[in-house]
């Protein structure tokens, strides 16, 4: 669940050529040391889950650090993210669909709305029908995405390390070939690109050992995560020149992919970052249900939403909601010029909400371990320095991001949490009227 949080061939997707646009050959070192700095959030939340297993993950334990006002907009933060992404994450679900079955129609916004749709409403039904039958679906969606991704970036080191379309340099993952300033550029890209691998934590109280279990799988995903971005922006360096990489766009997987085989066996590609996106899919409808229901069950949301479905023991009210939600914006992003369009705006959305919750929740692990690790280098590193350094890395990339955002990711991004002022006053003059009563 952790690595297919992530993505790692639809992400990879969407946002190589976007880095490779900020960055250019320094791709591999910005995607290397974000990740090592995002490291420090994993190391949070590991550490958060072994104290406390708690399906609202970093609303609860930023409740706990900070009180309710910062818990209930760091859960707000989760459950924006994924609601865009139902609309990020079905569009490349139903643009390589139509590429297998009907690439003339890849182009018709009618046509990759409706058949996202359909991918929407069939895994919303699978993450309704429990935990267990969109468990074995994930294992093997993942492991075909991950097997499939890692060929394509063999096949191009050894196919084209000889007569690179760049020229391989050490100065790909040299940290000080940077300026802040460019660093920056990409980082927030790189924010959205490891986004998710913390659906592992939110399902820790439906997990075996949930104390250890889920926190160790959200440090090995992104182990694995890293070094699979960071090998394709590798193989799309060799493979591509800088006009292909920006003329491929979020088609680049395919590009690398038709580079590397004949068809049909590129169609590898295709079927990698279909996978990518439905299983992604369904694990951020997972993580959206599970957060709401923390969330209701901790009185920061109307308690329908911690209803659970008789039968399959699972929070259908909150799926429903998120259907619903996802059903809409799909059907508002029709009227967008191009998918191009939508998919930069919901990167930058994301990644603009993501660099909020995991920043809060690691100054909690940080907060909450201070005072137990005196005397302990190795921890003070692991529960505090690390998490401290990755939430300020956050906070930077937040506000410097900001000012580059058109309106639409400014009303998504910033408006969304802004709207979050309405359930959360709502019900607290709901709950202060209750306890009046008792």
């Amino acid at each position: 669940m952790g690595v297919a949080g992530t993505a790692p061939a639809f992400s990879a997707a969407a946002s190589t050529a976007t880095l490779c646009a900020a960055v250019g050959v320094l791709s591999p070192a910005n995607l290397l040391y974000s990740g090592l700095i995002m490291f420090g959030a994993t190391l949070a939340f590991r550490y958060l889950n072994k104290g406390d297993p708690n399906a609202g993950g970093s609303y609860t334990w930023v409740t706990r650090a900070f009180g309710p006002i910062l818990g209930f907009f760091a859960g707000w933060s989760v459950l924006i993210a994924t609601a865009v992404f139902m609309l990020s994450g079905t569009l490349p679900a139903a643009t390589a669909t139509l590429s297998l079955v009907a690439p003339q129609l890849t182009t018709s916004i009618t046509a990759v709305t409706l058949l996202a749709a359909f991918w929407m409403i069939f895994i919303s039904a699978v993450a309704v029908k429990g935990i267990k039958l969109a468990s074995y679906l994930q294992v093997v969606l993942t492991g075909v995405e991950v097997a499939l991704l890692l060929t394509i970036i063999i096949v191009a080191i050894v196919r084209y390390g000889g007569h690179p379309a760049h020229p391989f340099s050490l100065r790909w993952f040299s940290a000080i070939a940077f300026t802040p300033q460019l660093f920056a550029t990409g980082a927030l890209t790189a924010v959205f690109v490891f986004w998710g691998w913390d659906v592992a934590l939110n399902l820790n109280e439906e997990t075996k050992d949930a104390a250890e279990t889920p926190g160790m799988a959200a440090v090995l995903s992104m182990v694995i995560v890293l070094l699979l971005f960071v090998g394709f922006a590798v193989a799309s360096l060799l493979v591509l020149t800088d006009a292909e990489i920006q003329a491929a766009g979020t088609n680049i997987v395919q590009v690398v992919a038709d580079r590397l085989f004949p068809r049909p066996w590129s169609y590898i590609a295709v079927i990698s970052v279909m996978l990518s996106a439905v299983g992604t899919l369904e694990a951020s409808i997972l993580q959206f249900t599970r957060t709401m229901y923390a969330k209701s069950r901790g009185r920061a949301l109307h308690r329908r939403y911690s209803r659970l479905h008789a039968k399959w023991q699972t929070p259908w009210v909150a799926s429903s909601l998120l259907l619903a939600l996802g059903l809409t914006l799909l059907f508002l992003s029709s009227f967008l010029p191009t998918v191009a369009t939508i998919m930069r705006d919901s990167v930058n959305t994301i990644g603009f909400q993501a660099a909020f919750y995991y920043g809060m929740a690691s100054f909690a692990c940080a907060w909450n371990h201070r005072g137990t690790v005196r005397g302990k280098p190795l921890d003070f590193l692991l529960q505090v320095a690390w998490p401290v350094v990755c939430a300020l890395f956050l906070l930077f990339v937040a506000i410097y991001s900001i000012p580059s955002f058109d309106l639409a990711t400014n009303l998504v991004g910033l408006g969304g949490m802004v709207i979050g002022l309405v359930p959360l006053f709502l019900n607290r003059h709901q709950m202060a009227i209750a306890a009046l009563d008792a």
